[in-house]
C-alpha cells in the first residue's frame, strides 16, 4: 500500500514499511514492474519505484476494500489506522473521511453536479479558479468515483482533486506524512469548497 501515496519509493524503503527482506522486495518490484504495474527511475546510486498510473491506484483501492482494513498490531499501528481513515491520500487526491466529506461538499454546494455523471458547475469552475486550482489539458478523466476503502463510500478521484490536492499541499493548507495520513492546517479552502458543516469537518479533521 505505500506505493498508493503517488511518490517514488526506493526497493529498501518498500522492504522497510513491508517488513520484509530488500532481496524479497526487489524481486517483488521486478514482477510488478514486467507486468506494467510500477515504472522505476535511477538517480544517483538508488532505484526508485513508483506506480505506472492512477489506475493501478484505482486497482490497488478496489482491492483494499474487498480485502478489508488490516487489524492494527499495537498501539503505534492503531493510531496510524485511524489518523489514515481520518484524512490520508489515494494517489493523487484526498481520501478517507476527509475526501469523502469534500465530494458531498461539492456537490451539496453546487460546485460539481451528479445527476448525468461528474461535471463542474459554471459556479464550481468560478470557485476553483479563485483558489488558484487549476488544471492543465487532463490526459484522464476530469471527475470519476472512486469508492473509498475505510468509509465504504465514494470519494473523488481524477485530474480536477488531484488538482486540488497539490494545490492545498503548495499553499500549506495541508500536508502529508510518510504513511499517507493528512494533517489539515487551514479549513479556509474546505469551506469554499462546500465542506463547511461543523459537524463533517469535525469528523474529517478529528485526529
Amino acid at each position: 500500500m505505500a506505493l498508493i501515496d503517488g511518490r517514488a519509493w526506493t526497493v529498501s524503503e518498500l522492504a522497510h514499511a513491508a517488513r520484509i527482506a530488500t532481496s524479497t522486495a526487489s524481486e517483488h518490484v521486478r514482477v510488478l514492474h514486467d507486468a506494467g504495474f510500477v515504472r522505476t527511475l535511477k538517480q544517483g546510486r538508488h532505484r526508485y519505484v513508483r506506480l505506472s498510473g492512477p489506475q493501478v491506484a484505482d486497482v490497488i483501492e478496489r482491492l483494499a476494500n474487498l480485502a478489508g482494513p488490516e487489524p492494527p498490531r499495537g498501539l503505534r499501528q492503531s493510531v496510524r489506522a485511524r489518523r489514515l481513515a481520518h484524512a490520508r491520500t489515494c494517489y493523487d487526491h484526498l481520501a478517507g473521511r476527509l475526501g469523502v466529506a469534500l465530494r458531498d461538499g461539492l456537490v451539496g454546494d453546487g460546485l460539481i453536479s451528479d445527476r448525468d455523471g461528474l461535471a463542474v458547475t459554471e459556479r464550481g469552475w468560478a470557485t476553483f479558479a479563485s483558489l488558484g486550482i487549476e488544471v492543465q489539458r487532463p490526459r484522464r478523466a476530469l471527475l470519476r468515483e472512486c469508492l473509498d476503502w475505510t468509509e465504504r463510500r465514494e470519494h473523488l478521484a481524477g485530474a480536477l482533486p488531484a488538482a486540488i490536492l497539490s494545490r492545498a499541499q503548495d499553499a500549506g493548507w495541508l500536508s502529508r506524512d510518510s504513511h499517507r495520513a493528512v494533517t489539515v492546517h487551514d479549513t479556509a479552502w474546505l469551506e469554499q469548497l462546500g465542506a463547511q458543516s461543523p459537524q463533517t469537518l469535525g469528523a474529517a479533521l478529528a485526529p
